[in-house]
């Protein structure tokens, strides 16, 4: 199974060509590839042609989660986190992926498709060594998207969702035998404000990425 992404006749990369920011200040363009509730671990695959969304596989098995997310989880497109460069802040590597956003809000998103996100916060998860930044956010059609504007208001307005978010991605891992993931920053569900540092961040590396300066190694980053 593959999702591309067209424009018109012509076939795009929905992590290359998609642009970051959306028209909104400080809302940001996310590409679903998992909606709430499913099991299936899709994802943009990043070493292909086009960077199709597809099932993950391991082992050569296509891989399944053992519970179903509660939100819908995506990518900021233009995003990568780079594994050449180390994060003082929790001494490890990025992931190599783009951006991971958990999208909050109350309608489950198709997948592949492109909605507008406000950024509330970020965990720092260390997934087998490597930082894989969880970026929480809120789709702004939503009906709370006004009154959520940082950590504090998803714990007062959506309370247990942020320890939710932080146990699910803590654990998820475990019924296959692999310890249980770490988070940085004693665990805290950073600021706004440190989303959107990532956020510039990670745009920096994927420019780096897509002009040259940095190995793409095995990934596909299309024509300059």
């Amino acid at each position: 199974f593959r999702l591309a992404s067209w424009d018109g006749q012509e076939q795009v990369s929905a992590w290359h060509d998609i642009p970051l920011a959306s028209s909104s200040p400080g809302c940001f363009n996310l590409l679903t590839e998992i909606p709430r509730y499913t099991l299936p671990k899709m994802e943009v695959a990043t070493k292909e042609a086009f960077n199709p969304i597809s099932q993950d596989v391991k082992k050569g098995k296509l891989r399944n989660y053992h519970g179903p997310l509660f939100w819908n989880y995506g990518c900021l497109p233009q995003t990568w986190e780079d594994p050449n460069v180390k994060n003082e802040e929790v001494d490890c590597m990025g992931d190599n992926d783009p951006l991971d956003v958990v999208e909050i809000g109350s309608e489950t998103l198709e997948m592949g498709s492109i909605s507008e996100v406000k950024p509330l916060g970020v965990f720092s998860m260390i997934d087998d060594g490597e930082l894989d930044w969880k970026m929480i956010a809120i789709r702004t059609a939503d009906p709370l998207a006004s009154q959520l504007n940082s950590v504090e208001d998803v714990e007062k307005l959506l309370p247990g969702t942020i320890s939710g978010i932080r146990e699910w991605f803590r654990w998820y891992k475990t019924p296959d035998g692999k310890p249980i993931n770490a988070f940085g920053h004693k665990e805290e569900c950073l600021p706004a404000d440190k989303a959107l540092e990532v956020i510039s961040e990670t745009h920096e590396f994927w420019k780096n990425l897509r002009n040259g300066r940095t190995d793409p190694g095995k990934l596909w980053i299309g024509a300059n």
